[in-house]
């Protein structure tokens, strides 16, 4: 009897250790972590939402996670209701990138980053983008570590290899901070999807945005999107940044438009038509979507601010941007605002150091027309839920988006001259009214557009 209570005691024991364990080496697949606040109920669903990018780094003169959640009031007017944060974990300083190292370099997957404040910082900032409505996804940095995480000591085998036994940084890349995770490893992905349920329990998040999805196997991004969606009750938002229409079979709600913002750039810097867009468009929906899938798009993120320059300046100063930023928003997209753009934010945001944006340099003419744009994209089920069709000329781009009972025209002159629009028949008999004020709009078969002008109708 005495050895039989001791074996339900050592059983008794290892399970309470097994639950409480909170370490970087956490093997369990399924663990059960204090749930931190309540499931969020008014979390967009997948066509609904309109993402705004925060690099936490640059967004306040701090540079925290206070600093953001200080202008949560300004993210709603913008009329956003989801906040992509940036990585907020702790940053690698072996082969470090430079500056303050790269966020994509992860130290330790389950805790906060001190230079952006604590635990508790995020659950605030998570319990009251809630209240005004707005949901918050982390950036999850899947396949690569830093060298000094905690892992590559623990767990050496939980990395890729070269033929002399050496931990490999990302095949095909010059990515030197980092260390290659190696997915044929069962253990290795217990302990990624248990960190990723980690922050669902303990700061009550609503999603997450994957890095360098493309690279990371279809089927670990399966058993762990199975996980999460399991963990709370509520619309869940999952967004890859790779362009591999398999993430939908994963369970992704999102890919993400890398060949759109290419076309864009091609128009501005080749002289492309306008059809190209319509065309990039095309491609990037070409095989096996639906039509409640959507492409996440936009006209600037931290990677192509730093790499390839501002909105301003790769797409004609701040009226060919708007002009630019209307079309990605409205054609069959989820579009993502990257902080300071909307402001007409003229530098370029290093990401590697401590770069504060400057809100006082904000235009406020061209924040007014940002909100105008997003304020009707919230309003309309046919930008978010319709059927395209494309009608562009060399310099138009001009589409309609569909549902039963709304029909959207869009047309947006994406150069710096005055240029006519034929307008094909069809769309000439149909009764419009200006999508931005309700006033009646008669199409004629020709229209004038001035230099960046848009124009967006419904009926």
């Amino acid at each position: 009897m005495k050895t039989y209570i001791n074996i339900l005691f050592a059983l008794f024991f290892t399970s309470v250790l097994t639950a409480c364990s909170e370490s970087n080496d956490t093997q369990n697949t399924d663990p059960v972590y204090p749930q931190y606040g309540t499931p969020f109920e008014k979390m967009p669903s997948k066509q609904d939402a309109i993402i705004y990018q925060v690099n936490i780094r640059a967004f306040s003169e701090a540079g925290t996670l206070k600093g953001v959640q200080e202008k949560l009031s300004y993210i709603q007017e913008l009329g956003v209701n989801v906040i992509y944060l940036m990585p907020i974990y702790p940053v690698g300083q072996v082969r470090s990138a430079g500056g303050l190292g790269s966020p994509y370099s992860v130290k330790d997957y389950k805790a906060v980053n001190t230079e952006f404040g604590t635990l508790k910082d995020l659950q605030l900032l998570v319990e009251e983008a809630h209240k005004k409505n707005i949901g918050v996804i982390l950036d999850w940095v899947a396949n690569h570590t830093s060298w000094d995480n905690a892992w590559i000591t623990a767990h050496p085998d939980w990395y890729q290899k070269d033929n002399k036994g050496n931990i490999i940084i990302p095949p095909g890349t010059n990515y030197n901070d980092v260390a290659q995770l190696d997915f044929n490893n069962t253990e290795m992905k217990k302990g990624m999807i248990d960190a990723m349920s980690y922050w669902v329990y303990t700061a009550n998040i609503d999603g997450f945005r994957c890095d360098y999805a493309d690279n990371v196997p279809q089927n670990f991004w399966s058993e762990a999107i199975t996980a999460l969606r399991k963990i709370k009750n509520q619309n869940f938002l999952m967004l890859a940044e790779g362009s591999k229409v398999t993430h939908f079979i994963s369970g992704f709600d999102y890919t993400f438009g890398f060949g759109y913002f290419g076309a864009l750039k091609k128009v501005f810097s080749e002289g492309k038509p306008a059809t190209t867009l319509q065309d990039a468009n095309a491609a990037e929906y070409a095989t096996n979507y639906d039509n409640s899938q959507r492409i996440v798009r936009y006209t600037t993120n931290h990677d192509v601010n730093l790499s390839d320059g501002t909105p301003l300046e790769l797409f004609g100063g701040k009226k060919g941007s708007i002009a630019t930023f209307v079309v990605a928003a409205y054609m069959k997209s989820i579009p993502m605002i990257y902080n300071a753009q909307e402001v007409g934010y003229a530098k370029r945001i290093d990401y590697f150091s401590h770069t504060p944006i400057d809100w006082s340099t904000a235009d406020l003419d061209m924040l007014a027309e940002y909100k105008k744009i997003v304020a009707f994209r919230n309003s309309s089920d046919a930008i978010k839920r319709g059927s395209y069709s494309g009608y562009s000329s060399e310099a138009i781009s001009a589409f309609t988006m569909e549902t039963d009972t709304e029909k959207v025209l869009v047309l947006s002159n994406l150069t710096s001259s005055a240029v006519k629009y034929i307008v094909p028949a069809p769309l000439s008999k149909i009764a419009w009214k200006n999508a931005f004020g309700g006033a009646s709009v008669t199409l004629t078969s020709e229209i004038t557009f001035e230099p960046y002008q848009y124009m967006v109708l419904k009926n």
